[in-house]
């Protein structure tokens, strides 16, 4: 079963700016890492090579730095990895990645096949979920997104069936093979990478394509020519006056909102003298 990961190297959001005379994210100001979506996502495509065979092969287009992403990617467990990174694909929204991706896709199944595509959820530094679908779209294979847990995989029958969230609850769904799953972070934990997968990823290098490796490129489709998405202004949440904002983990904070919500009840009470 060949399984391929598109991932991404991010910002860590917890840590980045906003370039105040730019508008745009202050990519410096932050460590690179690893997009955790994706990182579940690379986890789940190790998990169903160790149970059907086969072969993990990640990809991801970035700047040079990103081989790092593909790496860590390596340490989790994944076989190979592919860096699409060339100058023309700087800029690119959602729209251009998907195509850039696409045709990096194209050739790899051109040396050997791919029975399943999978992606993050999204993208921490995005948050669009697009990217995916548009590379489903343009493989013209079914997209199922927001998957929680792949329950069957019948490599003879080319079908898998999944559980994914949807608004009001979850659903379970069949597709034919090959598909391209997104993945949500509670599909698995992400397991520590042993020794021998931390020593392979020391020593690895991804291999990278510029757009000139590739067949068919339309340049137009490529960076800032083929991203009809126009951001016209960014900047970080602002604190609105009367605003208090909760430190902590989620457990901490609703104690803390509780507090506070019984505090006001009792303040209410003595000012208004009622119950």
């Amino acid at each position: 079963m060949n399984i391929l990961v598109c991932i991404k190297q991010v910002p860590d959001t917890k840590i980045i700016k906003v370039n105040p005379k730019t508008n745009t994210l202050d990519r410096s100001s932050a460590p690179a890492i690893l997009n955790p979506y994706d990182a579940h996502a690379v986890e789940e495509a190790v998990r169903l090579k160790e149970i059907h065979g086969g072969k993990v092969t990640v990809l991801s287009m970035g700047p040079p730095q990103a081989k790092e992403a593909i790496k860590k990617c390596v340490e989790i467990g994944a076989d190979e990895g592919y860096l699409i990174s060339d100058r023309r694909f700087a800029g690119a929204d959602t729209l251009a990645t998907s195509y850039a991706l696409f045709k990096a896709i194209e050739k790899l199944m051109k040396l050997e096949g791919i029975d399943l595509v999978l992606c993050g959820k999204h993208a921490i530094d995005g948050d669009t979920g697009q990217v995916g679908p548009g590379i489903a779209r343009r493989m013209v294979i079914p997209p199922l997104t927001n998957v929680i847990k792949v329950e069957e995989v019948d490599l003879t029958g080319q079908k898998i069936v999944v559980r994914r969230k949807i608004e009001d609850g979850y659903e379970q769904i069949q597709s034919t093979l090959p598909c391209l799953l997104t993945i949500e972070k509670e599909i698995n934990e992400v397991a520590y990478s042993p020794l021998p997968n931390m020593l392979r990823a020391a020593r690895y290098s991804p291999i990278v394509w510029t757009v000139d490796d590739l067949d068919d490129v339309d340049i137009k489709q490529l960076g800032l020519k083929g991203s009809p998405t126009i951001v016209g202004k960014m900047w970080p949440p602002e604190k609105s006056d009367g605003a208090e904002m909760i430190a902590g983990n989620a457990k901490e904070q609703t104690k803390e909102v509780l507090n506070i919500l019984l505090e006001k009840r009792e303040l209410f009470e003595v000012k208004g003298g009622g119950k």
